[in-house]
């Protein structure tokens, strides 16, 4: 099993207030799975597609990942296991605007003070992308649809065991939409992990497996 959550629970301090975001999720991300979660705004997508890459921990219960159980790490061990084996894409790309789409791509790299990936590897990813006549190109001078490329090759440069995709296909038209669901399900077919938050059901419902949540629940 890549990642399995038991009786997680997740409450924010918002002010006086406390808002209990998760309620009790059980749920296994087996190795080489691809699932989409869904539900509807404030239902706790978000919140657990953060728990299921180490970005935050529960209030209550555990997470393991890939054998670890990570609920109870220090900050420094939990960057280290997303550097190593996570990819996150965000729905808002996060490029930097002064940077080349080779130096985008390549930029975990310099976080991860590796400099044993070469430059072919970062040029693979970009072609594999279908961005190689793009390299030199700024974020500014691409569509929306390039620069999620961009942002999922990035996701690739540490050769991760998961991806993990927040809203990919939000800001973006239906074919560049389908472009990036291609993308992924290629992902996911030479052997990697793809967990997707998504409101389109039609793009949910080409993963293997819907989660839907309400509520902070699982909805059976």
């Amino acid at each position: 099993m890549m990642i399995d959550l038991k009786g997680v629970e997740k409450i924010y301090r918002r002010g006086s207030e406390d808002v209990q975001a998760l309620r009790g999720i059980d749920l296994s991300v087996a190795r080489g799975e691809f699932i989409s979660i869904i539900g509807p705004s404030g239902s706790g997508k978000t919140t657990l597609l953060q728990l299921l890459g180490c970005l935050d921990i529960p209030t209550r219960g555990s997470v393991i990942f890939d054998g670890q159980a990570v609920d109870h790490k220090k900050e420094a061990e939990l960057v280290a296991i997303r550097r190593k084996m996570i990819g996150f894409v965000f729905q808002q790309f996060y490029l930097m605007p002064g940077l080349s789409v080779y130096d985008n791509v390549a930029l975990p790299l310099f976080f991860n003070r590796d400099s044993v990936k070469s430059r072919d590897h970062i040029l693979s990813l970009i072609e594999s992308v279908g961005l190689a006549s793009r390299a030199d190109h700024k974020p500014g001078q691409l569509s929306g649809g390039e620069m999620q490329r961009v942002a999922i090759a990035r996701a690739l440069v540490n050769n991760p065991r998961i991806i993990l995709a927040d809203e990919p296909t939000g800001n973006l038209d239906t074919e560049n939409s389908d472009k990036i669901m291609d993308l992924l399900k290629a992902l996911h077919r030479n052997g990697l992990t793809v967990v997707m938050v998504t409101h389109n059901n039609f793009l949910a419902e080409q993963a293997d497996r819907i989660v839907s949540l309400k509520d902070g629940k699982i909805r059976a």
